[in-house]
């Protein structure tokens, strides 16, 4: 049954046609961007940089109905509370430019996070600044920083979207663990999987 889940969809791969201006960084680069202010659910006005802890910065790029999303959000207030138990900080963007003005507006943000018990800061990324200065891919994709706001880890939170008692391989977590510790961090990339961000793209 978990292989025909998993047929229905396929993993989003990362295109842009001459003329796009995406960027896309790789382990190591610094984070770009870090000062806009992006609209919060809590309607506070919130960067990057205002969320970051004394370890790090955890950005993960997510969405309302990206059924990826939906089967992995579940875990996001428990890595909200490991992130910060290792001294990161975590903020999540909704980057859906295209359905702005359906299933992923403010007002369906804001419904969403009180619906799924959000602990973290939710934000609009306006016009898909973010996504495209960073590359990302997918909802949802994960990007790790540490205190100098390198990137360590990208990719996705663990190896199983379907069940979380099956996870065998925590790559996230794993990568948290070992960015609040001081220990190079054992896979900093692995593919991205979920739908396509329907970015705005100049």
């Amino acid at each position: 049954m978990k292989n025909l889940i998993f047929g229905l969809f396929v993993l989003a791969t990362f295109t842009a046609s001459a003329g796009e201006k995406v960027g896309k960084l790789e382990i190591g680069d610094k984070a770009v961007l870090t000062d806009v202010k992006m609209k919060s659910v809590s309607g506070t006005e919130l960067s990057i940089n205002d969320v970051a802890g004394k370890n790090g910065t955890l950005v993960i790029f997510s969405c309302n109905t990206c059924p990826f999303v939906m089967r992995w959000e579940g875990r996001y207030p428990g890595l909200k509370e490991f992130a910060e138990e290792n001294g990161v900080g975590m903020i999540v963007l909704n980057s859906n430019y295209s359905n702005r003005d359906g299933v992923d507006s403010y007002t369906a943000m804001v419904e969403h996070a009180k619906e799924k018990g959000y602990n973290f800061p939710y934000v609009v990324d306006q016009d898909s600044r973010i996504a495209n200065a960073f590359g990302g891919q997918t909802t949802p994709h994960a990007f790790l920083f540490n205190n100098k706001m390198e990137l360590v880890y990208k990719g996705v939170i663990d190896d199983n979207a379907a069940d979380p008692s099956a996870v065998k391989k925590a790559y996230l977590k794993d990568a948290l663990e070992s960015l609040g510790s001081g220990d190079k961090i054992a896979v900093a990339q692995t593919p991205p999987q979920g739908c396509s961000i329907k970015r705005k793209l100049d």
